[in-house]
């Protein structure tokens, strides 16, 4: 189904191009702004058909009929925790052990399916487009916008924060500015080192004891397993993480939570701010150890 965006031309770009308006104002990917210009009436002002290379006036409205999709993911019906959902956007609360989207040799369903089947029972057609994406261990909050424009104009402009236990005792607030690269001889295994992409991690100690430390951690940068590589270079891996720590003790999987998020809406402007619990497993954990979840 297709759908359309409104935008009102500001003073700033009174005799500016439609492309420069659409690009620097609404925040459109170069690729779209050309697949609108090919499609019919993908670009009106005031009602009539305009080219990218035309001029706008203050105070004209310019409509965007948003190009189809073809959905190449298979629905599959499972539940979902909707944390958050409009027109455009889709926030999802993930629980742990389920991958976010499909990988070669692995048919289980994932979250991508979830959504998919999600979209088809109320009658829509959109494909899975995630803005920030989990490790199939991590539990927590996942944004799926449902056109690319507004995917693209969120990239790298959500703020995210997690909760996080690890092993050892850690008692002060810390920054980690560190980059990170691809371990040498693996595909999916970072590590510390130079010539790596430049990363910072932020934490805040909420609780510890002699044994785990219970952690607010908020991102910089969103390198791939960025956290989890992070806190292990300090020596203080997760709970749980047998790919950059070796106990499985406290917890089966790694003990990560994306716990709430904050975002400026693409569309809207207006703020949204997000909220996920944490799971039972890491709360099970932090209340044996007398901390308060």
């Amino acid at each position: 189904m297709e759908k359309t965006l409104e935008y009102v031309v500001p003073a700033a770009y009174d005799g500016d191009t439609v492309q420069n308006f659409l690009r620097r104002d609404c925040g459109l990917s170069w690729r779209m702004v050309v697949r609108l210009k090919h499609a019919e009436n993908g670009i009106v002002v005031d009602g009539a058909h305009a080219r990218s290379i035309d001029r706008v006036k203050a105070g004209q409205v310019v409509t965007l009929t948003m190009p189809e999709e073809q959905v190449k993911i298979e629905g599959v019906p499972m539940p979902l925790d909707i944390v958050y959902e409009d027109e455009y956007l889709l926030v999802v609360n993930k629980p742990p052990y389920l991958a976010v989207h499909p990988s070669a040799g692995k048919p289980e369903p994932t979250l991508a399916n979830g959504v998919v089947a999600y979209y088809e029972q109320n009658g829509v057609s959109h494909s899975f487009r995630p803005v920030n994406r989990l490790d199939r261990n991590t539990s927590g909050l996942l944004l799926a916008g449902k056109n690319p424009h507004v995917v693209y104009a969120l990239a790298g402009n959500v703020k995210k924060e997690y909760r996080a236990i690890v092993l050892g005792e850690m008692t002060e607030n810390g920054t980690v500015d560190a980059p990170i690269r691809v371990k040498e001889g693996c595909t999916i295994t970072r590590e510390v080192g130079e010539g790596g992409k430049e990363s910072v991690t932020h934490y805040e100690v909420l609780a510890h004891d002699g044994e785990l430390s219970y952690l607010r951690v908020w991102l910089e940068t969103g390198r791939t397993h960025q956290i989890r590589v992070h806190l292990s270079s300090l020596g203080f891996p997760l709970a749980g993480d047998t790919m950059y720590g070796t106990d499985e003790t406290v917890m089966p999987r790694h003990a990560l939570h994306c716990g709430k998020m904050e975002f400026l809406h693409p569309i809207t402007g207006e703020t949204v701010e997000v909220t996920a619990s944490l799971p039972e497993d890491m709360r099970q954990v932090l209340e044996n150890h007398g901390f308060c979840p």
